[in-house]
């Protein structure tokens, strides 16, 4: 397990109990025996609101991080990724909104497969500028399928 996955599993942890939890980030980096700026990277690409996360940040005499939970659906979750993706979308951009699908629940695993194979670059065999702006106008639609009512 890399260091940065086993800071955000520690961080997971504390949040289980939790709604909101209030961190050092020096004390943490003492504890994982890295720099400041290593919990700095592993709290703004894996705790994103995107995510399900709010994050303040409190500067200078004993400052500190406070990472939040943000209680959201599924429908409005995906609507605010839907909202988020532009006119065109990778297929690496899509495996990762799918796995971050994946890892909070949000899909089954029958659906992550479905969105992948619909989106893959196997399926869309047409020029790359034209098959990333199709493949974000497919991701959509099928997303807004999975929004509950």
């Amino acid at each position: 397990m890399k260091l940065s996955d086993m800071i955000e599993e520690f961080i997971k942890e504390m949040l289980e109990d939790e709604k909101s939890i209030e961190i050092q980030r020096n004390d943490l980096a003492e504890k994982f025996n890295c720099v400041p700026s290593q919990i700095n990277y592993v709290i703004s690409t894996r705790f994103k609101p995107s995510q399900g996360y709010y994050v303040e940040s409190v500067r200078g005499g004993g400052g500190h991080i406070t990472i939040s939970k943000v209680n959201i659906t599924k429908s409005n979750y995906l609507m605010h990724i839907i909202s988020s993706i532009g006119d065109s979308i990778t297929a690496q951009e899509v495996s990762i909104f799918i796995s971050n699908f994946l890892s909070y629940n949000m899909i089954s695993k029958t659906e992550a497969k479905l969105l992948k194979v619909a989106t893959s670059d196997n399926v869309l065999i047409i020029d790359t500028k034209d098959r990333d702006r199709l493949r974000a106008n497919i991701f959509k639609n099928m997303l807004v399928n999975l929004v509950e009512d």
